[in-house]
């Protein structure tokens, strides 16, 4: 059965540093775009990254210049390096990872992140 499962997560101080990583049980996993998304307390879930198949990518700008994504196909795995953390930060975060032709999407369960003194 198809799944993604996040891992990475965890407690951090202000200025810190994660590295999140989603592992895809997936067919042909370098043909999906990957996102990460993060849900904040009492927020709505917000996009905060992804890296399409050709390799192109996108960065919210709360997280541009903090954040990096990038993908192993050999692994089928994308990661999300965030450096320079901040409280604003803390959520959690989701990987998605979307076919378009045909249509299919996967969701993780997500990983919290805390950013705390």
């Amino acid at each position: 059965q198809a799944h993604v499962v996040e891992s990475g997560g965890g407690l951090v101080q202000p200025g810190g540093s994660l590295r999140l990583s989603c592992v895809a049980s997936i067919a042909n996993f370098y043909a999906y775009d990957m996102q990460w998304y993060r849900r904040a307390p009492g927020e709505e879930r917000e996009l905060v990254a992804y890296i399409k198949s050709d390799l192109r990518t996108y960065y919210s700008s709360s997280v541009l210049g903090r954040f990096t994504i990038s993908r192993d196909n050999s692994e089928n795995t994308v990661f999300l390096q965030m450096d320079g953390l901040q409280p604003d930060d803390t959520a959690v975060y989701f990987c998605h990872a979307q076919l378009y032709t045909p249509p299919q999407d996967y969701w993780g369960r997500g990983v919290l992140v805390t950013v705390s003194s």
